[in-house]
């Protein structure tokens, strides 16, 4: 029993060490392989071959970022209930209602962020 648990570690441990040498050896690479050439357009802003035109700055509007939020809450409820359906019928009565509590407040969140005005685009 507790050798197969250290296979399934081994595994992860020889997976992760791989990843380090990988992304180790990328950077190294890059250090080494990389041209270090200074000139006038490594400055410019955007670096297309083209001069900017007007401020290289663009400014959103803080809506878009309750929007972004939104999305996230939403699709974290459904990264939630997607597994849940699936399993629905094996896992009983008690997470069904608990389910209803995770959707019970994620409505009630639209709800209030529908009567503040988020979801008003103006």
């Amino acid at each position: 029993m507790t050798s197969e648990v250290f296979n399934v570690y081994i595994a992860v441990l020889i997976a992760t060490i791989f990843g380090f040498v990988l992304v180790g050896s990328a950077l190294i690479g890059n250090l080494f392989l990389s041209p270090r050439q200074k000139s006038a357009h490594k400055g410019v802003t955007y670096e297309c071959g083209m001069l900017p035109i007007g401020r290289s700055r663009a400014q959103l509007h803080f809506r878009y970022y309750l929007f972004a939020i939104l999305f996230l809450i939403f699709d974290i409820e459904a990264v939630f209930l997607f597994p849940w359906a699936v399993s629905f019928v094996e896992i009983g009565e008690q997470a069904f209602y608990e389910m209803l509590v995770f959707i019970g407040i994620l409505a009630f969140g639209l709800l209030y962020a529908w009567k503040k005005g988020v979801l008003n685009w103006r």
